[in-house]
């Protein structure tokens, strides 16, 4: 992750409205996606819509949109700060906000997590949740250890390039064969020439996964 700028002091975010922001919204979804930009490793600072992070994730919520039918919910996780913090873990907090926002929203229906880089680590720690069947996971942060444990039984994707300097691409592959012997469907999708930006090859990047996403939908639908 990028090394967090110097706060003086540390500012706090107001708690926002909701965690949930909605970019589509069908008469009766039968599936959600959620997704979860990334962030830093460490900053208290208000999370804005502007914010780089987050602006890079809207042509991958066009991309899924396109690929994925139209009875399909679509939205995002607001954070409340930008950083991931440590033990506080701030970015799963809202995640998990975000997805009791949901099913008060929509139901009870199955629920595909797409992350990016801190988003990415968000996102496969909150697929602890029943609802959550499966996780596309871009340029993740994988620190050592994380559990996968609670992935037995889920699709787990994961998609990194080969020239990322910010989060590790042989973590994530090491990540996903841990999370493979723990009983998930994991896979793990190398983009040559890959940045952690997803800028370079963005058509790639984007492509695999509204592809990622459509084939997991269409797996938990086939099993439903």
């Amino acid at each position: 992750m990028p090394a967090s700028e110097d706060e003086a002091p540390p500012q706090v975010a107001a708690e926002p409205a909701g965690a949930l922001l909605t970019r589509r919204v069908p008469r009766a979804a039968r599936a959600a996606v959620l997704f979860l930009h990334g962030g830093r490793s460490d900053s208290r600072d208000p999370s804005r819509p502007w914010h780089p992070a987050a602006v890079r994730m809207r042509p991958v919520v066009r991309a899924v949109a396109a690929a994925v039918p139209d009875d399909v919910f679509l939205g995002a996780v607001r954070y409340r700060v930008r950083g991931w913090n440590q033990e506080a873990a701030d970015p799963l907090r809202d995640a998990r906000r975000a997805l009791a926002e949901l099913t008060r929203l929509v139901g009870d229906v199955p629920v595909v997590l797409v992350g990016h880089s801190m988003g990415g680590r968000a996102a496969l720690r909150a697929a602890s949740a029943p609802r959550v069947r499966s996780v596309v996971a871009l340029a993740p942060w994988c620190p050592a250890g994380e559990p996968v444990a609670h992935l037995r039984d889920k699709g787990i994707v994961v998609v990194h390039g080969d020239r990322d300097r910010v989060t590790d691409p042989r973590a994530s592959a090491t990540y996903v064969r841990r999370a493979s012997r723990a009983g998930a469907r994991a896979r793990f999708l190398p983009v040559a020439g890959g940045d952690h930006a997803m800028l370079r090859h963005s058509g790639t990047w984007h492509r695999t996964t509204g592809s990622a996403v459509a084939d997991l939908l269409a797996a938990e639908r086939g099993s439903g």
